[in-house]
């Protein structure tokens, strides 16, 4: 079921849906999501290679909007990690979508297609894939902007096994993330514990034979 703009604002009163939002962004069935304070832009120089498998980030650094008076130029083709203003605490009953924004689109700003966002999630602002398709116009972007919104999905709850607070490696980031490295994002959840010590016990039983 997706949640209608009543049915978001009474979770975020009662249960800090999403903090650091606005009434002001509330929709029918869905919440604008504006545009945080950091971007990651890729760092200049010759052609790198990432490796997918291992969840290589690219080479980036980080530009305050801030520091922008009248806005950050986004170049023709070019690609950035953004953030939104908000933090988002998905229980294990509510899932979302990101969305952009059909006036986004209209200028030639893309979103890349890795909007979902599951159950258990916490913690964080949304991380944001954008590029300028356009050819010829710089898109000029600021902090504070309406760029996209957040479809909520209410479903069964989920368990610990299963939810992204346990099994999820970008909850609690509050600023733009750039990709975490497979090593960087393994932790310590209930079902490894429990996996660790059944290796150990098969170990002591074959140990005393």
């Amino acid at each position: 079921m997706i949640l209608n703009g009543y049915q978001i604002n009474d979770e975020i009163l009662h249960n800090k849906l999403v903090e650091n939002c606005s009434t002001d962004c509330l929709n029918a069935a869905s919440l604008d999501i504006r545009l945080g304070r950091y971007i990651m832009v890729e760092s200049p120089g010759s052609v790198r290679r990432v490796y997918l498998g291992s969840r290589q980030p690219l080479t980036m650094y980080k530009v305050d909007l801030d520091q922008f008076k009248d806005g950050y130029a986004l170049q023709p083709g070019q690609f950035i990690l953004a953030s939104s203003e908000e933090v988002f605490n998905l229980p294990p009953h509510i899932s979302a979508e990101y969305k952009l924004k059909s006036s986004m689109a209209r200028v030639g700003l893309e979103h890349l297609n890795a909007g979902w966002c599951d159950a258990g999630w916490n913690g964080s602002v949304l991380t944001l894939e954008l590029k300028n398709m356009t050819s010829v116009h710089q898109i000029i972007i600021k902090r504070g902007d309406k760029i996209g919104q957040m479809v909520f999905f209410k479903h069964d709850s989920v368990g610990d096994e299963l939810s992204y607070a346990t099994k999820g490696s970008y909850n609690g980031d509050k600023e733009v993330q750039v990709a975490k490295t497979e090593s960087s994002s393994k932790s310590i959840t209930p079902s490894h514990i429990e996996e660790v010590r059944k290796q150990l016990d098969n170990q002591c039983v074959h140990c005393s034979e």
